[in-house]
């Protein structure tokens, strides 16, 4: 009994430290095949978010069945009445150059990997579409895509 407490506070202390006030829009778009195709183009909103003037974060979570080493994709931000703001390609490294080791933090065989997009957002985007740019029709491995924007 003692030890399912002890586990129920460790986990509780867990959450509460996880949580932190660093941003101000965080949203990941689960990809239920696992297998990112070049139509699934993945939008958030963020007509709550005001004046973004701040860094903002691509994040992918992904599996052993990734065989690239990075991905690219399009970033696409529009304003509040749908006028194309910015359209930009990035490359996002998934896999240290050198070692071929996964960047971000893992558990079992899932990485999760945030990486800084080298733009800012204009600050009257009010949403951002994501479309893999890996000239294959289907990403296999890929079972998330976040966008994350920091204070």
């Amino acid at each position: 009994m003692n030890r399912v407490i002890a586990l129920l506070l460790l986990v509780c202390c867990g959450l509460f430290s996880s949580c932190t006030e660093d941003r101000v829009f965080e949203e990941f778009q689960a990809i239920p095949t696992q297998n990112w195709g070049m139509e699934d183009s993945l939008h958030f909103e963020l007509k709550d978010v005001e004046g973004i003037s701040n860094p903002g974060m691509i994040a992918f979570r992904f599996n052993e069945k990734y065989t690239f080493s990075n991905c690219y994709v399009r970033v696409l931000s529009k304003d509040s009445i749908g006028n194309l703001i910015d359209n930009r390609l990035i490359n996002v490294p998934l896999f240290d150059s050198k070692t071929g080791e996964p960047l971000g933090d893992g558990f079992g065989s899932t990485y999760t990997f945030y990486d800084s997009l080298p733009f800012r957002l204009n600050p009257q985007t009010k949403s951002v579409t994501l479309i893999q740019y890996m000239r294959q029709d289907q990403l296999p491995g890929i079972e998330a895509v976040g966008l994350k924007i920091l204070k």
